[in-house]
């Protein structure tokens, strides 16, 4: 047999335990047994990796509020692959989100005025947090991707005066796709390459506290294709373009954009506040030359009891990737005891982040966010390709195939009992494990 590690999340109280299969509970003859076929030859998508996302809140936390000594241990433990769960993929807000201590775009004016010509354009907000934990984590993985995304344009380019509601004007569409080059090249001045931007964040919901704005199919169609994409292609850059970036319950904005914006438009970006993850592979079917990303999902007190939160985070994850998503991004990297900072007039945050960072004891928890990312992130590494493995509504499985090739399966027990599982791989002998009620297993098989 192939040389085997195991890590098992079992309850509140083992969260992602290495183990040995010695230290498994012994598989009872009592217990369903489920065979998991591991087919190498058949492949699907290639990964880019697990993440979340340095809002401007994660990010004040994380570089102002902690120790440096925390501050080191908490970035190793996040991007490290050896160390830590080796995170590889963060969308990061153009501007002020919901979890921003105010709200800010990169060329804020006075009421009245406009600067078509981004002469006042600065991402100097960034500076002072963001992108040194950017550069940090791109140092302790060489592999990060950076995604951009925007919750609204500067208040003067909208129909609503303000970051919050309203519609991009028309005029200004190709000052928008100039603010996106700025914004680019910004970063990369900084040593960040912004591997993939999506024009609006949660294009049909325009919140009324905090910034965002409705960007319907046919007005993204058209700022992509002949605005964004142009723009990129005048300034030489290689940036991909995903589209939509909300949930799975309207699959046919993907559609009409892909539709009408057609090879200036690379792929889809996906949130689970609403649908059902198959969305992703009904478009993937229709548009199979487009890319299927996973760009935000939260958890947060809407699931309080520990044993939902968690499975949630499981099995939810597992299907999206079984839905050939590249990229399974968390929100907020970080938030405090109290789930905030927000926006200014926000209300109550019920979100959870990746770590809890409390303001008045400066103490780091890793929440269990953390630890079911890292069933997937620590084994499965960029560039790894998806395989085919057997799965149903009591044992989910998705399994991959690493550049080295290793081969990593994450399996979650989503029924009330314990269950058997036979992992079949290689012709070799199955290997049998017995899995707890909701627990969670990551198993890879490197060659001998």
């Amino acid at each position: 047999m192939s040389n085997i590690t195991i890590y098992q999340s079992n309850g509140e109280e083992q969260l992602f335990v290495k183990k040995t299969k010695d230290q498994l509970a012994p598989v009872s003859p009592e217990a369903q047994q489920h065979t998991i076929v591991i087919d190498e030859e058949q492949t699907f998508q290639e990964m880019d990796g697990f993440g979340a996302s340095f809002t401007d809140s994660a990010a004040y936390l994380i570089h102002q509020v902690l120790e440096t000594e925390q501050r080191s241990e908490l970035m190793t433990q996040l991007f490290d692959a050896n160390e830590g769960i080796g995170l590889s993929v963060l969308r990061q807000p153009m501007g002020a989100s919901d979890y921003a201590r105010d709200f800010y775009s990169y060329n804020d004016l006075p009421e009245g005025q406009s600067d078509e010509e981004l002469k006042q354009f600065s991402i100097a907000h960034d500076e002072d947090d963001m992108i040194p934990l950017l550069q940090e984590a791109l140092r302790l993985n060489p592999d990060v991707k950076l995604m951009g995304s925007p919750w609204s344009p500067p208040g003067w380019m909208k129909t609503s005066g303000s970051m919050i509601g309203g519609e991009l004007k028309p005029e200004y569409y190709s000052v928008y796709a100039d603010y996106f080059v700025r914004y680019i090249q910004g970063y990369a001045s900084h040593g960040l390459l912004i591997y993939a931007v999506t024009p609006q964040n949660e294009a049909l919901y325009s919140p009324g506290h905090y910034p965002g704005m409705i960007m319907l199919p046919e007005a993204q169609s058209e700022f992509i294709k002949n605005h964004l994409k142009p723009q990129f292609v005048k300034n030489r850059i290689n940036t991909k373009i995903l589209c939509y970036d909300h949930n799975w319950d309207q699959p046919d904005y993907p559609m009409t954009v892909f539709e009408q914006a057609e090879d200036a438009v690379d792929g889809v970006a996906w949130h689970w506040y609403g649908g059902k993850p198959s969305a992703q592979s009904d478009v993937f079917e229709a548009f199979p030359g487009k890319e299927v990303h996973f760009t935000e999902g939260s958890g947060g007190e809407w699931i309080p009891p520990f044993e939902q939160a968690f499975s949630n985070v499981m099995r939810t994850g597992i299907e999206i990737l079984r839905n050939h998503s590249k990229s399974y991004v968390l929100w907020n990297m970080a938030l405090d005891e109290k789930n905030g900072p927000t926006v200014p007039g926000f209300g109550k945050s019920t979100c959870r982040g990746i770590v809890t960072v409390n303001q008045q004891t400066k103490e780091l928890t890793y929440t269990l966010d953390y630890y079911a990312l890292a069933h997937f992130s620590k084994c499965v590494r960029p560039k790894a390709l998806r395989v085919a493995s057997t799965s149903n509504d009591l044992i989910r499985s998705v399994a991959f195939k690493n550049t080295d090739g290793s081969i990593a399966a994450v399996l979650f027990n989503d029924s009330e009992a314990p269950e058997s599982v036979a992992i079949q791989l290689r012709g070799e002998e199955a290997l049998q494990l017995e899995m707890p009620a909701k627990s969670a297993l990551t198993v890879m098989l490197a060659n001998s």
